[in-house]
């Protein structure tokens, strides 16, 4: 869900941006800015870091050893709307160009807002909550002056954007694992649990995987619709080789949220495979130890492994719910 926390801000404000009038340039821009915030909360993974020195010992494995230190802190503070709606405007009086008497008071005030977020997590969540929020404030400051520096999008641009990216990132959290805490400080969860899409737990992962898959398809859209690209004419046929990917079903042990990663990097690999090898020797192929790949040929790689994966999915749910329940 990682990236898909990213495309989903991005492919929204780009296309919103697009409806509005906005020239595709700017409206691709916009899209990137909004989609690097909403990549910020996770930046409180950062501290699973710690589990890995566990694994180092042998008592467990290195992805059980990540997770359980990341349970410590992730979905908490960072992926808080009351702290993203502080959060937002600090970050676009962050992104203020101008060197003058107003600009240094709108960065003294982004410093203010940004402190006293850091303080509430040190009260409401000890000294953990308190680094995490740090981390989480330097990311989000680095995107604002990176935006300033590198682009001629307006403070307030950055603030929308940035509050658009951090409010759509908890959504994405609540199929995959514990609810984030919406409300930090403030009171008791919002939920108590995950959302349930299925009391299957392989349909429930299939269900999850699905909608990160769609994610992925919105920003392609998006991406295809900005630049004037075809969508169904640039998936190369190969994709259809996906669907071979259904005897999984019949091979592996189903995986679920807890047991995923066989599932994942397999049907992941069946897309990189469809999409990377070509059915034609590319006339650069000779040139590409010093060459970059078209734009072009880069979203065709890209369209090609989304649809064979796609096809990978409904062809393992298909004999998954026909073959294994029987």
């Amino acid at each position: 869900m990682f990236i898909g926390h990213a495309l989903l801000a991005f492919a929204v404000a780009a296309l919103v941006a697009d409806r509005r009038g906005w020239n595709a340039q700017r409206a691709l821009l916009v899209g990137i800015v909004a989609g690097l915030f909403a990549a910020v909360p996770d930046i409180d993974v950062a501290y699973a870091v710690v589990g890995l020195g566990n694994a180092a010992t042998g008592s467990v494995g290195v992805p059980t050893a990540f997770w359980d230190a990341s349970r410590a802190v992730h979905r908490s503070v960072t992926h808080s709307l009351v702290v993203g709606a502080v959060a937002a405007p600090a970050f676009g009086l962050a992104a203020v160009r101008a060197r003058s008497e107003y600009a240094r008071h709108a960065r003294a005030l982004a410093g203010g807002l940004l402190a006293a977020l850091v303080a509430v997590a040190l009260v409401a969540g000890g000294p953990l909550a308190a680094l995490v929020m740090g981390l989480f404030v330097v990311g989000g400051v680095a995107i604002a002056r990176g935006t300033a520096r590198l682009t001629t999008l307006s403070p307030p641009t950055v603030a929308v954007a940035a509050l658009w990216g951090l409010w759509s990132h908890p959504w994405g959290d609540l199929v995959t694992g514990s609810p984030p805490d919406l409300l930090f400080p403030f009171g008791s969860p919002v939920l108590e649990s995950r959302v349930v899409l299925h009391s299957d737990p392989t349909l429930h992962l299939l269900g999850a995987f699905a909608i990160e898959l769609a994610t992925i398809a919105l920003a392609l859209v998006a991406i295809c619709r900005l630049t004037d690209r075809p969508i169904l004419g640039s998936v190369d046929r190969r994709a259809t080789v996906g669907a071979a990917y259904g005897i999984a079903a019949l091979a592996v042990t189903p995986p679920t949220l807890e047991v995923s990663y066989h599932f994942v990097f397999s049907i992941l690999g069946v897309g990189l495979v469809c999409g990377a090898v070509r059915t034609t020797p590319s006339p650069a192929f000779g040139r590409l130890w010093y060459s970059l790949p078209s734009a072009e040929s880069v979203l065709e790689t890209a369209l090609t492994a989304l649809a064979a994966v796609t096809i990978a999915l409904a062809a393992y749910a298909v004999v998954y719910l026909v073959v294994v329940p029987a």
